[in-house]
């Protein structure tokens, strides 16, 4: 990491050194870290603006993403940056802190997160409105010409959050009582929205946050609340896909229990709110097929 580190830091030099500001009549260049970022920043930019999103494999785990000094480049070049913070998106962060000037909204602050809280902000979807809000502002900022079309489209944004956080109240109280199991802690402020009690093993979630193998005991202790259907649902997210989780899906499958994907970046031809409404009203159909066949 510390390698990375140094490269894109000298990256971020030289673009300082020679890079020249874009012109009036030019859209606004935004750099996020990731897909889900991007399309946020898209959503409120609109045709003023023209998104990087670093990351946009649909395939692609961030936490093992190796930045290029082309990336760092990009990031020390653009007008604004919107990236996740709280340590998720660390070659973000990196370049940022040496070099002052560049503007940014990092969502992980914007939502008041704590040091320790779970870094995958993304699924708090009123932290979400509140980051739209600002990138409205900070590109309002840049770009005062249209600023009153930025703060239209964040509102127009947030109307939207607010509708699927309607979903996800629906789901919580259509099926109280829900349980979870998640093969990482990718779905934290997802089950805390719908009332879904995590009933994954404690030393289970830190190995999988440390991205290290669970100790046996775990996966065992996972395994047997699947096969007693003692769980509601199996959240799964895809990209960090080894053959622990496999075990856990094959398992949940075998034994009937639904499986939900959650991803940590956008699925390929879709955009944020679509994909979070898509997961909510996945979510709630598999909590749905599991009270119809409950006594």
């Amino acid at each position: 990491m510390r390698r990375v580190v140094i490269w894109l830091v000298a990256a971020v030099a030289a673009v300082s050194a020679c890079g020249s500001p874009p012109g009036q009549s030019e859209k606004v260049s935004v750099v996020a870290s990731t897909s889900v970022w991007g399309s946020v920043a898209a959503a409120v930019g609109g045709d003023y603006v023209q998104v990087r999103s670093l990351i946009d494999n649909p395939a692609q785990d961030p936490h093992s993403y190796d930045a290029s000094p082309a990336d760092a480049a990009a990031i020390g070049d653009a007008q604004l940056v919107v990236y996740n913070g709280g340590g998720y998106d660390y070659f973000v962060e990196a370049v940022l802190q040496h070099d002052d000037s560049v503007r940014r909204v990092d969502a992980f602050t914007v939502g008041g997160h704590q040091q320790d809280s779970n870094p995958h902000v993304f699924y708090d979807l009123a932290m979400v409105a509140l980051v739209a809000d600002t990138i409205g502002g900070q590109l309002a900022a840049v770009d005062p010409t249209h600023a009153a079309a930025y703060r239209s489209n964040a509102e127009e944004f947030t109307d939207q959050v607010h509708g699927i956080e309607a979903m996800q109240q629906a789901v919580a109280a259509n099926h109280p009582g829900s349980t979870a199991i998640s093969t990482e802690d990718v779905a934290h402020y997802l089950e805390a929205a719908t009332g879904l009690t995590d009933k994954t093993p404690e030393g289970y979630s830190a190995a999988a946050a440390a991205d290290s193998d669970p100790p046996p005991a775990d996966i065992a202790a996972v395994l047997d609340v699947i096969d007693s259907h003692d769980v509601s649902v199996v959240l799964f997210n895809p990209q960090t896909d080894t053959s622990v989780s496999r075990r856990i899906v094959d398992a949940a499958n075998g034994a009937g229990v639904p499986v939900v994907e959650v991803r940590e970046t956008l699925p390929a031809g879709s955009d944020f709110l679509t994909w979070q409404r898509h997961t909510v009203e996945q979510l709630g159909a598999a909590l749905q097929r599991i009270d119809s066949h409950t006594p």
